[in-house]
């Protein structure tokens, strides 16, 4: 009776119809998948995602404890971590895995280099999985660590292999050793930049800037096995770039209120 009352009514099968989509959107979501987007499958490579903080710090409209531009001479001037990133050969990447949520304790033994290497260029909370907020950390860990199965499984292996991986692969000192340093006044040849990744590593990197050719971000891609591979990514910076420098600041003398550096990863 009720069926053939939908099949007469268009209005009612619509809502029925409607009702079905939402209940599927909600299932994608719980499984990690964006509604609209076919279902998640293994990834097939990594990105090791650096950040040049004097680009990312340059306007710290706030300063804290937990804002990396903020610590005075403690501040990092060298390319630090951004992510690691389970990525597809195809656009797009898996996210949002499984359901575990990060925990601190699980990886204290490690607070010390991710502070140092790995460090939040901003005050306050980002997204989470699980519609929450969290820290910085918590974000790439649920958003990108939980994807990193089965290659990397849990939360402590997947800070643990991406800070031997930065240090194994160490981008800043073979730039230097080329002679491309930060500066203010000097810019570089783009295509000299990834020769020197490309010679080090026998890979290509991929890079991205902000205004006026500054280096925001640089990649470095993996396989599975953690052997370089190309970025087979645009570059999206000018025929020349530059390595700014930062003045660091202290963390009780600015006010105001920092804006969070999307993830990069959108720019794909």
């Amino acid at each position: 009776m009720a069926s053939s009352s939908i099949k007469g009514n268009p209005t009612a099968a619509a809502t029925v119809f409607l009702l079905v989509v939402l209940q599927l959107q909600a299932a994608a979501f719980a499984a990690g998948a964006a509604p609209g987007s076919e279902e998640q499958r293994e990834f097939d490579y990594f990105v090791l995602a650096l950040q040049w903080p004097a680009t990312s710090c340059t306007n710290p409209g706030k300063c804290c404890p937990s804002n990396g531009c903020c610590r005075g001479a403690e501040s990092p001037t060298e390319f630090t971590i951004h992510g690691l990133w389970p990525q597809y050969e195809e656009k797009g990447w898996p996210s949002c895995c499984s359901d575990a949520s990060f925990s601190e304790n699980e990886i204290l033994s490690l607070n010390k280099d991710i502070q140092k290497y790995w460090p939040t260029y901003r005050c306050g909370t980002t997204s989470t999985c699980h519609r929450t907020k969290g820290s910085f950390w918590a974000h790439e860990y649920e958003k990108h660590g939980t994807c990193a199965a089965p290659v990397i499984v849990g939360e402590f292996d997947y800070f643990l292999t991406t800070l031997t991986i930065f240090s194994k692969y160490n981008v800043t000192k073979v730039l230097n050793d080329a002679g491309f340093v930060a500066s203010d006044t000097e810019k570089y040849a783009l295509g000299d930049v990834v020769a020197a990744v490309q010679d080090a590593f026998n890979a290509t990197p991929k890079i991205s800037c902000a205004k006026k050719g500054a280096v925001k971000e640089l990649w470095l891609c993996f396989d599975k096995t953690f052997q370089p591979r190309d970025c087979d990514l645009a570059n999206s910076c000018p025929d020349f770039i530059k390595l700014p420098t930062y003045e660091p600041q202290e963390a009780n003398k600015v006010e105001g209120a920092i804006p969070w550096m999307g993830d990069a990863e959108a720019i794909i």
